[in-house]
């Protein structure tokens, strides 16, 4: 009975030791992956009034660990019985992406408002909670597509191994992703706070407070930047996936830097899916008059 006991013991710790080691793995090949969906989701998290911004955060993470509960099973369920889907999903949500960074760089060149700051202030107060709910959806809705890419990747780096390593290093990923990327956005979002506090608590003297200042300065500064960033990492991720799931894409133009031809890639299949987009509009607009 003891010796039994102890072989178990020896199975969990080996198959422990195993996890470690592969989620170490998978963990590092996702590092790309995860730098992009935190500019991304940095982005689509700020622009709310500071009362709303950790309640927003909240829902869009509460929906990421859903969209992780949903992909995880059917990603391993599908490796196991129907591997192309995977493939065909994954160049789906590459077109989502592409379509929302085109779309964002369109909208910012060719469509940006021409209302003055104050009535669009007002416009934001009065509309708030719809505001709110559409980013929230959008925010979840690209955090599923990357999601499914960094669930993929790291499904591929453990496919030599048994089916409990592969749904426990997936998991262990998953969590890790979801906690680590909106950790950072939370902390991104209460800057202005932290300085504030800063500055009440000494004066608005002394180094402290010049920290407080410094970080109250730096907050719009960064979320313009992420809001770029966020914006051209839809489009990389997007041309990544093409490059790297689709034969033709992945051979093209050798001598090429890689991020050159992901930017590229996902730039011309997002002015494509923009162009769809119109048309469809314009189908609609027709048949509804």
């Amino acid at each position: 009975m003891a010796s039994g006991i102890f072989a178990i013991l020896d199975d969990i710790t080996a198959l422990l030791d195993d996890v470690s080691v592969t989620a170490k793995v998978a963990t590092r090949k996702t590092a790309g992956i995860l730098g992009d969906d935190l500019a991304v989701n940095a982005e689509k998290a700020t622009g709310f009034l500071s009362s709303r911004e950790l309640p927003v955060l909240w829902a869009i993470t509460k929906g990421s660990f859903v969209n992780k509960l949903i992909i995880i099973p059917v990603a391993l369920l599908l490796n196991v019985f129907f591997p192309i889907a995977i493939k065909i999903a994954l160049i789906l949500g590459g077109l989502y992406l592409a379509y929302e960074g085109v779309e964002k760089i369109i909208e910012y060149l060719f469509h940006r408002s021409e209302e003055k700051p104050q009535e669009q202030a007002a416009e934001v107060l009065e509309n708030d909670l719809a505001a709110e709910k559409t980013k929230v959806k959008s925010a979840v809705t690209t955090d599923f597509i990357l999601s499914i890419e960094i669930v993929i990747i790291a499904l591929g780096s453990v496919l030599d191994k048994p089916l409990v390593t592969q749904i426990i290093t997936v998991c262990i990923v998953g969590i890790l992703a979801t906690i680590g990327v909106y950790g950072i956005v939370a902390l991104i979002v209460r800057m202005d706070d932290a300085g504030y506090k800063l500055i009440k608590r000494y004066g608005n003297k002394g180094f402290l407070a010049s920290i407080g200042m410094m970080l109250v300065k730096a907050l719009p500064l960064i979320i313009r930047l992420l809001a770029v960033v966020g914006t051209f990492a839809l489009i990389l991720v997007s041309g990544g996936i093409f490059l790297h799931n689709i034969e033709y894409f992945h051979h093209f133009l050798p001598n090429v830097a890689s991020i050159l031809k992901e930017f590229g890639i996902g730039l011309a299949a997002g002015l494509v899916m923009v162009g769809l987009m119109m048309i469809v509009k314009q189908v609609k607009k027709l048949f509804t008059k």
